[in-house]
């Protein structure tokens, strides 16, 4: 489900028509039916959009931030911050012909110090050889290990065989209660996007990574690589959340 089609569903679900919602919000009732068209072309650019989309959602009871999160993954991401350097630097470079003095303090000053540098070089070189020496004995390798002990016991074919390591991450949601989700693999690739209801059940696979973004906390049962994780962030508000080939970890 569309971020424009949540917004119209919850805003009907809360018995509210467009009219109050444009009276609550200030918004224009012509900017609410085009962003619940996923006509974001009325609000004016993408940093008016998310502010539409936050005053929106909270008069209709729902949680603002996963609708905005998606609307960043479907919309560029959310705005970089400029440095002032990058603002005021022109786009292309002027062409400075005066010509400048070389600067003769600075080339001195580099000489002097590759010749400090090079001569601690020289007095760590010179005072350092037997230590290495000793050091590379002691660390050495033997030409021949040492037999295994006599007593030493076969290993018995019972034995447990370390697993294989696993070629893809898994995971399982089952909704307990009406919330948005939103998964992507480790390329922000989306598995999913949009409203479970109770009782719905989505699995999902990626070759390393699966990220969730989950509404409200304990809101769905979660299984990861066939491991129950249970109802993660139980009371708690939007989850984000990160799964891959080794998770959960063991105990």
């Amino acid at each position: 489900m569309s971020i424009g089609e949540t917004l119209a569903e919850e805003r009907r679900r809360a018995g509210l028509s467009v009219t109050q919602v444009s009276l609550q919000t200030r918004i224009r009732e012509t900017v609410i039916r085009g962003m619940e068209a996923d006509d974001f072309s009325y609000c004016g650019g993408n940093f008016y959009a998310r502010g539409h989309i936050r005053s929106i959602a909270r008069v209709i009871g729902i949680d603002p931030e996963p609708l905005v999160a998606e609307f960043d993954a479907t919309h560029g991401g959310a705005p970089q911050p400029v440095s002032a350097v990058t603002a005021f630097e022109p786009e292309q470079p002027v062409d400075f012909r005066e010509r400048k003095a070389p600067n003769w303090s600075a080339a001195m000053a580099l000489v002097l110090a590759f010749v400090v540098i090079y001569g601690v070089v020289q007095v760590i070189g010179q005072g350092g050889g037997e230590e290495r020496r000793t050091a590379q004995q002691v660390a050495g390798t033997p030409a021949s290990a040492p037999p295994a002990p006599a007593t030493s016991a076969p290993a018995e074919s019972g034995d447990p065989v370390a697993a294989a390591p696993r070629s893809k991450v898994e995971v399982r949601v089952e909704a307990k209660r009406t919330t948005w989700l939103n998964a992507q693999d480790e390329k922000g690739r989306t598995l999913f996007s949009g409203m479970l209801r109770k009782g719905d059940v989505e699995e999902w696979a990626a070759k390393k990574r699966i990220k969730l973004v989950i509404g409200v906390g304990g809101s769905v049962d979660l299984t990861v690589n066939g491991k129950d994780l249970g109802s993660p962030g139980e009371g708690g508000g939007v989850q984000r959340l990160s799964f891959d080939r080794n998770d959960p970890e063991p105990a």
